[in-house]
């Protein structure tokens, strides 16, 4: 017969694989729904410098904010505010989103361009923060007469757009590094995917760190072998001809040594970008 002593140990030995396993699923689930640095990140990491996306990754807290109610149709988004001292004259400073978000709903992205419009569908249900984000920085104007700094042709087949500094005439050296004073979680990662960034598909670029989401995104004009660690925000509607030309006009490949690819040839400015009020 066992003694009290033993039967005790036994409880706690019990207790204690029960609390390891259980560590062990939640930090599984973390993983899951986290973006990690992976081999194929490195090709669309912005250009080097890019203070402006956090290197802080997002803990539990925020994760924990950042969930869907399903029955009040709303989502706590968390925007994290960039510390001042950490800005430079690329950052531009439009506020905070509102934290509570609708996550129901589509919306049509449409990009007034100098070579004519593209539009994309965003699906509220699917990233309802970076739609929510997206929404706020339009709304302040601040894509407007920016361009699209960065065309990859090799490897994956991307345009990057985004950066609210990347204006006027010429190319410099900080194109490319610009965004907005805060940053937010990943969300709505193609896990399941195959390729997880087909045609089609407009997505966040980030700068490969989890939590470093911003403004910049890139629009993939061919299916792109990447890593799942980049948000969708939605899929192209029209326009991608227009994508297509600037592709085939090529790059001056400015960032060959860094992040890939370079500045496109046939210059694309977005004059307006605007975000409709969600439907259905």
């Amino acid at each position: 017969m066992t003694s009290t002593k033993e039967r005790q140990r036994a409880a706690a030995k019990a207790r204690l694989q029960r609390n390891m396993a259980a560590q062990a699923t939640r930090a599984r689930k973390r993983r899951q729904t986290q973006a990690v640095v992976g081999a194929g990140a490195a090709l669309l990491l912005v250009v080097a410098g890019t203070v402006w996306l956090a290197t802080t990754v997002v803990g539990d807290d925020d994760d924990d904010k950042q969930k869907t109610s399903g029955a009040s149709g709303l989502v706590q988004c968390a925007f994290t505010e960039m510390p001042k001292e950490n800005r430079t004259k690329e950052i531009k400073d439009v506020g905070l989103p509102q934290g509570q978000q609708a996550n129901t709903g589509v919306q049509t992205l449409t990009m007034d361009t100098n070579l004519g419009p593209i539009t994309a569908k965003v699906d509220r249900a699917a990233s309802p923060c970076t739609a929510a984000s997206f929404t706020h920085l339009a709304s302040k104007n601040f894509f407007d007469n920016s361009k699209c700094h960065r065309l990859v042709t090799e490897g994956i087949q991307v345009l990057q757009c985004g950066d609210p500094s990347a204006t006027g005439k010429g190319w410099r050296e900080t194109d490319g590094t610009g965004g907005p004073a805060y940053k937010l979680t990943e969300e709505n990662l193609p896990t399941d995917k195959r390729p997880a960034y087909p045609k089609g598909v407009i997505a966040m670029a980030n700068s490969g760190q989890p939590g470093s989401t911003g403004s910049q995104f890139f629009i993939v004009y061919g299916d792109s072998q990447l890593d799942p660690n980049y948000t969708v925000l939605g899929t192209i509607t029209g326009g991608m001809d227009i994508v297509e030309a600037v592709a085939k006009a090529g790059d001056d490949k400015a960032f060959a040594k860094q992040a890939g690819g370079g500045h496109p040839k046939k210059e694309v400015v977005i004059k307006k970008l605007t975000m409709s009020e969600p439907q259905g």
